[in-house]
């Protein structure tokens, strides 16, 4: 849950910024968020909060979501194992 008192609340246009750059390194478009949060990926979802007519998210939420999302994530020594003869 995000916690106005001591998170730093971004707009997801806003949140794109922090993000790293990928394809043609362009940055990542606020829609990905929208779908982070309304979808999820992988099955975690990005914690949202709406401030006034404007869905936001914030920079220790991100934090979470990609944690939650190595987390969730086969390790890449079981990865290796399967695929050995």
């Amino acid at each position: 849950m995000i916690d106005l008192k001591t998170e730093r609340v971004l707009s997801f246009a806003e949140a794109c910024r922090h993000l790293p750059r990928r394809r043609a390194s362009r940055p990542a478009h606020p829609g990905t968020l929208y779908r982070w949060a309304a979808k999820g990926l992988r099955g975690v979802h990005l914690e949202t909060i709406q401030v006034g007519g404007t869905q936001c998210t914030s920079l220790e939420a991100l934090q979470r979501f990609f944690e939650r999302l190595e987390a969730a994530a086969p390790s890449s020594r079981s990865i290796d194992r399967e695929a050995r003869p």
